[in-house]
């Protein structure tokens, strides 16, 4: 926000204007401008006028405790209050306010919500304090006074309380039909790759390219050719797809700086010829920000290479192999991939595309395998990469044989995006061999893949994925909850879509806090809000996946539980910083994770730049 003056948060002594009542609805948000200083002096007058007189930051602290725990009852008992969601709202943002107002907090985050409130109140300037940071605590205080509206983005219907048995039945089953048009009504917004139309146009789309590359049926149906004709470079993609000026920039740049890129004729037939908001999606997995480019550049000239940012080698116990857990390890024999994910969390290991010494040796695979054998406490590996199935058969068997061989391994998981990328390369043969390591009681196999988008379920990914589980083989997805799938209902429509194709719902991931991948992170209040109020709606079986966030070298911290993080302050750019609890924390001692979230209004402002509306997700502050 600009400064109007030398005191651009008032002058000392100045008095705003009296806020409602608690209990008496907030004036409308109508747009995020609206987020100001004079808005904050308004709504937030209460806990000003609290500590106007305070001589003390101690003496601050405590008043605005003391007036959160005051109000935090008041609302919650009071019998004009009935609205359910209101009182958990007042309940949470009580928590949150509480949490944020201790001085651990301010010690550990290194900024203190109460001292900027203290000087707010006695007129102090605050330079540093941004719109996101006048919209988080105008929401909590809403919430802690019970002003919320009620904000759902689907409203039901009441049912009169007076019917009983068969009425009452027919009059719910209304209801729910209701409630699911409004499912459909969101859902039809988003294209995906089973419509007719979407698979006319990568008919086409393969033609062009098949035309172009000199490709026959034959060549087409080979993974093998599609690795061979991998397009690694602005010049290699010339005529096969239409490119923006920044995503030709920052190919030619990412190239430049020897940075991994590259990506396989099919997935590029997934994009349409012409721009438009239907692939944005796909193009943002393979085609780099400008941030990414950056911020990736800056590491490796400072450390010379990107940066670990899950601390891997910090729970590496010997090469190709990493252990967070007691019961399970990451075996990674191969270090590449047919194509690159900007936001991958291991950039910092793959060099190039289809490096020609991505294979470990295998010595020293036999090692990192006779290390798992030494450790029986393992009972699961997980084979990742890279991605492990761009090996040759015989080499995957070879593999597969070895692990076999280790008695404490009862489950094989295989991760993978060639569902995804490269769905020719599950043949037959290969879901043959993966299948004869499958046994019924003593052995399980199963395939980990990457959806991110409605767009890229095809025919083509359901045939490699019914190839797998006739030979009893599942498929599970783990999708990276990033901007480019978090508008509302589009990643409800996503499992809808896997369960269709034969993929089941796995782990929905929060991005993590890299700051090369800006462009793609979101808020956890967007991932619990969609969970809460989307994938609610859809039935089990399209729903049964599990929100995370991965925390560096502890592993996941799983986000429907709220006793697993602390809220610990809010920044002055509206980040919300949390504490996140390791999975260990009840079983033995070890120290927690405190992350920086991207700020609600930054992204509810790049909603509204896609042509969204901040309106239809505006219960997303009141998710903690």
């Amino acid at each position: 926000m600009e400064a109007s003056s030398s005191y651009p948060f008032g002058k000392p002594g100045f008095t705003p204007a009296k806020a409602g009542p608690s209990g008496a609805k907030p004036a409308e948000v109508t747009s995020l401008s609206e987020y100001t200083y004079e808005r904050f002096t308004v709504e937030c007058d209460r806990f000003l006028t609290e500590v106007r007189y305070c001589a003390t930051l101690a003496e601050a602290r405590e008043r605005l405790s003391r007036l959160v725990l005051k109000l935090r009852i008041e609302n919650s008992m009071s019998r004009q209050n009935r609205w359910g969601q209101q009182i958990d709202r007042t309940r949470d943002c009580a928590r949150s306010v509480l949490c944020i107002l201790s001085a651990r907090s301010d010690n550990v985050t290194g900024f203190s919500v109460t001292q900027a409130l203290w000087d707010i109140s006695q007129g102090r300037p605050r330079l540093d304090l941004k719109p996101g940071f006048f919209a988080e605590i105008i929401h909590l205080i809403w919430g802690i006074e019970a002003r919320t509206r009620d904000d759902s983005i689907v409203r039901s219907m009441l049912i009169d309380a007076r019917l009983q048995g068969r009425e009452a039945a027919l009059a719910r089953s209304k209801e729910l039909d209701h409630l699911w048009s409004h499912v459909d009504h969101w859902m039809d917004r988003y294209p995906h790759g089973l419509l007719p139309e979407s698979q006319e146009r990568r008919k086409c789309r393969k033609e062009k390219i098949s035309t172009i590359l000199g490709a026959s049926a034959a060549d087409w149906d080979n993974w093998r050719w599609h690795v061979a004709n991998v397009r690694k470079d602005r010049a290699s993609l010339e005529g096969l797809i239409q490119l923006s000026s920044e995503e030709l920039a920052t190919i030619d740049e990412t190239c430049s700086k020897r940075l991994p890129f590259g990506v396989t004729p099919y997935y590029l037939s997934l994009m349409d010829d012409t721009g438009g908001s239907r692939d944005r999606a796909v193009r943002r997995q393979v085609f780099p920000t400008q941030d990414y480019v950056n911020e990736i550049s800056a590491q490796r000239a400072e450390r010379g290479e990107t940066s670990d940012f899950m601390q891997e080698q910090d729970t590496s116990p010997i090469d190709l192999v990493t252990r967070r857990y007691p019961g399970i390890a990451i075996l990674k024999p191969y270090n590449t991939c047919p194509q690159i994910c900007v936001y991958c969390q291991r950039n910092w290991e793959i060099d190039q595309v289809l490096a020609p010494d991505a294979l470990a040796p295998w010595e020293k695979i036999e090692q990192a395998i006779d290390w798992i054998a030494d450790h029986p406490a393992i009972c699961e590996v997980l084979v990742t990469g890279g991605d492990p199935f761009l090996q040759e058969d015989d080499q995957i068997a070879r593999l597969l044989d070895r692990l076999a061989e280790v008695p404490s391994v009862k489950r094989i998981r295989i991760g993978t995006r060639t569902p995804v990328t490269l769905p020719m390369r599950i043949t037959d043969n290969l879901a043959e061999i993966i299948g004869q390591y499958r046994k019924t009681g003593r052995r399980e196999v199963a395939v980990v893949t990457h959806v991110e988008h409605p767009y890229e379920i095809t025919p083509e990914t359901g045939t490699a994925v019914e190839r797998l589980c006739l030979r009893g083989i599942p498929v599970y997805n783990q999708l990276v909850y990033t901007f480019f799938v978090s508008r509302r209902f589009e990643a409800a429509l996503l499992r809808v879509l896997l369960r269709k194709v034969g993929i089941e719902p796995y782990y929905t991931f929060l991005p993590k806090g890299k700051r090369e991948t800006a462009a793609y992170q979101v808020p956890l209040s967007r991932l619990l809000q969609e969970q809460t109020e989307e994938a609610r709606l859809l039935p089990g079986l399209s729903r049964t996946d599990e929100a995370v966030y991965n925390v560096p070298r502890l592993g996941k911290n799983y986000l429907r539980g709220s006793k697993s993080r602390d809220l610990l302050t809010i920044l002055p750019t509206g980040s919300r910083v949390y504490e996140f609890h390791p999975w260990e924390e009840n079983i033995a001692a070890q120290s927690s994770y405190v992350g920086e979230i991207v700020p609600i209004l930054d992204y509810l402002s790049k909603i509204e730049a896609e042509g969204g509306r901040a309106k239809d997700y505006e219960s997303i502050w009141y998710y903690y």
